[in-house]
């Protein structure tokens, strides 16, 4: 079954959604936990689609910020540098480039950096918008980003469709008034608007006033 969504701007996350990163994030965040006796399954639950930081945060939750944000510099520096194995999800570089002549923008916790070493390692388009770590205060899921996203692209939260995988990242695109396209296995229990395996299920259609995304 296709179904066909109505948009005028689209808002993709990166990592889950745009690149696979997933081998990489583990192991260093596994690194970085075993020190403290964080259980590995609460790693693995609580970092994906947050900022450093506040995933910190939530493990340690007495520890002062200030060494979470320290810390979280040097995950930043490390993941830059260990891109070893980011692929492309699949259909990503179609899309990007289906979405070239439209209002789109990348909205990641990860910060420029980051973002560029991991969609230059899949041999990705970056957008020309982005929204970044350094852009927000507030990290997924509070919704700052994706409605930053929408304000810089013109386009009212409720025109604009996002692309997500995590938990944090579908709750904070809802928090902001907008449609969700889940993206991956992980993505349907977080109640999607709609749910594709990968990018390839997805096509970009032109119409007389813009575009509309079919879903299959």
């Amino acid at each position: 079954m296709t179904e066909t969504i109505s948009a005028r701007a689209v808002l993709l996350d990166m990592d889950g959604t745009l690149v696979d990163s997933t081998a990489v994030v583990e192991r260093l965040w596994l690194e970085w936990a075993a020190p403290h006796g964080i259980d590995p399954a609460t790693v693995l639950h609580v970092v994906h689609g947050r900022q450093g930081h506040q995933s910190m945060a939530i493990m340690l939750p007495e520890r002062d910020h200030e060494i979470n944000i320290r810390e979280n510099a040097v995950m930043l520096a490390n993941e830059s540098k260990d891109v070893d194995g980011v692929i492309a999800i699949e259909g990503a570089d179609v899309l990007l480039e289906a979405l070239r002549p439209y209002p789109h923008a990348i909205v990641t916790s990860a910060d420029v950096t980051l973002m560029n070493a991991r969609m230059g390692q899949a041999g990705l388009r970056v957008p020309s918008l982005t929204v970044t770590a350094e852009s927000v205060s507030a990290s997924k899921p509070d919704p700052e980003g994706f409605l930053l996203g929408a304000k810089l692209l013109g386009i009212d939260p409720a025109d604009c469709v996002v692309f997500e995988d995590s938990g944090a990242g579908i709750q904070a695109a809802h928090a902001a008034g907008m449609r969700v396209i889940g993206v991956g296995s992980h993505a349907t229990s977080h109640q999607p608007t709609f749910h594709v395996d990968d990018l390839t299920q997805v096509a970009v259609v032109p119409t007389a006033d813009g575009f509309e995304l079919t879903v299959r």
